[in-house]
Parts: structure tokens; sequence; C-alpha cells
């Protein structure tokens, strides 16, 4: 499905944003830690959920400044910067009062949008969140570990499945 693309300013930045459906409610798509608006739109059962999102709502997707469509930046952002974002996508598509639908991380953006902006925020979804990563996913002694384990090995697959898919040939 071809969903056009549109940006909003987010003080410099532009945050790259798309609206499926027309329905009553507002349904804002806050992604995780990773997103990209046109990789969505090919895995079918991604695919198939937001289609079915926007059915009954106008489901506004966005990819956070650094990630997918949006502006790269230097460093990492702030949780406010990343919730000022929602904000400017609100603006921009004038929405006044939405539902935000947090996954993983954009679940702590979400609450924190949420108490910042009550009188924006209708309810929140909160799929696979968490309010804090250091203490509820990783402990603090762990996270550094992690973070050397992906830059070893992001996008490669696990030597356990090599080897499983080996054997089972």
């Amino acid at each position: 499905m071809l969903v056009e693309t549109h940006y909003a300013r987010s003080g410099d930045l532009r945050i790259a944003y798309q609206v499926v459906g027309n329905g009553p409610l507002d349904l804002i798509w806050v992604p995780g830690f990773i997103s990209n608006l046109d990789l969505y739109w090919e895995e079918p059962t991604l695919a198939r959920l937001l289609h079915r999102l926007g059915s009954f709502s106008r489901l506004i997707l966005f990819d956070k400044r650094g990630t997918g469509l949006s502006d790269r930046i230097g460093n990492l952002p702030t949780l406010e910067e990343r919730m000022d974002d929602v904000r400017a996508v609100m603006d921009a598509v004038d929405s006044r009062r939405a539902t935000l639908f947090g996954i993983s991380e954009g679940g702590a953006m979400s609450m924190l949008f949420a108490a910042t902006y009550p009188e924006g925020t209708q309810s929140l979804i909160l799929y696979g969140t968490y309010a804090h990563f250091h203490t509820w996913v990783l402990p603090p002694d762990r996270f550094e570990p992690f973070l050397d384990k992906i830059e070893q090995s992001w996008g490669q697959e696990c030597q356990s499945e090599r080897l499983r898919s080996q054997q089972s040939h």
C-alpha cells in the first residue's frame, strides 16, 4: 500500500509522519526505538494491523527524530525532545486530543506526553513497555555489555540460529 509521507517541524528537525483512515478517533502509533514508515507496509502482519487500526480511527504514524524517514541527529535526544515530536505531528495534522499507542520505548514517551499534555491525551494504550529501561529491562551492570553485543552483531543471524538451520538440513 502506498501511503503518503509528510513532514512536521519540531524545532529545526523534520519529523516524518503518515495518516491512515479517517475515523472519529485520533490514534497515534508511538514506535519503539526502531521505526521506518516505509518498511511498516512491507511486513504483511504489521501492514494488516495498521490497516485494521486505520479502519476505525485516524491512525497517525511517525518516525521519531533520528530514525526512519525523520531527520538524523548528532546526539541522543532526551525523552522530552522526542515527546515534543508527538506534539509537532499532532499540530501538523490538527489533532487536538488523541489516544497514544506506545510500543516498547514509545510507552515511556507516551506516558510523559500524557502527564505533560493531559488536555491533548484522550487515553493511553501501552504494549510491551516500561517506565525506565535500566531498572525494568536491563540493570545498569548489564547495559554496557548489551550495547557492545549490539554493536558487534546487529543485523547478523544469531550463531545458534545458524547452527540449528544447518542441523535441520
